[in-house]
């Protein structure tokens, strides 16, 4: 298994773990969420149905790609790396970093999620080749419809997906207005 970077609250570098057990003892580590949107009509972002198997959040909708970058790696390389692996993504996409949070959620297969979660925008509307193993479905929503599906059945989403658009929608919303 790769491992994680552990991070203070102020995404300070303390440390490296194995990724499974950062999340069975909920230690705070660095990653990345990643949000593609495209302009048709309104605002639409890529949302992907996680595999079944995944070690926690199988089968729930979640933002475009997420992961963890690798000590000595670059959040930027990470996600580029993710995008190929996930969804076969290998055009240099440009990254827009809006922000970042922490967020702790505990799981009920004992699995803890205690991110400092950098979330990347990029325009992208090109061709998806899901990885089998790591998704089972896509989809190009609505921003706005994707938001309200949230607000009444959540439990359908990621924690952290729900997290990003709440905290990033006016954002991603605002990037898509000034694309040429």
């Amino acid at each position: 298994m790769p491992d994680v970077i552990l991070v203070d609250s102020q995404d300070r570098q303390v440390g490296v773990m194995e990724k499974i057990q950062a999340h069975q003892r909920g230690h705070l580590h660095r990653a990345f969420s990643i949000i593609l949107w495209r302009r048709h009509g309104g605002t639409e972002v890529l949302l992907q149905q996680r595999h079944p198997d995944k070690y926690h959040s199988g089968s729930l909708w979640s933002n475009s790609c997420c992961s963890h970058p690798q000590p000595q790696q670059s959040l930027l390389t990470a996600a580029q790396l993710r995008l190929t692996h996930e969804l076969g993504i290998t055009d240099q996409l440009k990254f827009n970093e809006l922000g970042a949070f922490e967020y702790r959620h505990e799981f009920p297969n004992g699995m803890i999620e205690h991110e400092y979660d950098h979330v990347l925008a990029a325009n992208y509307d090109g061709p998806i080749v899901l990885h089998p193993q790591e998704a089972i479905n896509y989809q190009w929503c609505d921003l706005d419809q994707v938001i309200q599906d949230i607000n009444s059945q959540p439990e359908k989403y990621t924690v952290w997906l729900q997290s990003c658009l709440t905290r990033f929608a006016n954002s991603i919303k605002h990037e898509a207005m000034h694309v040429d």
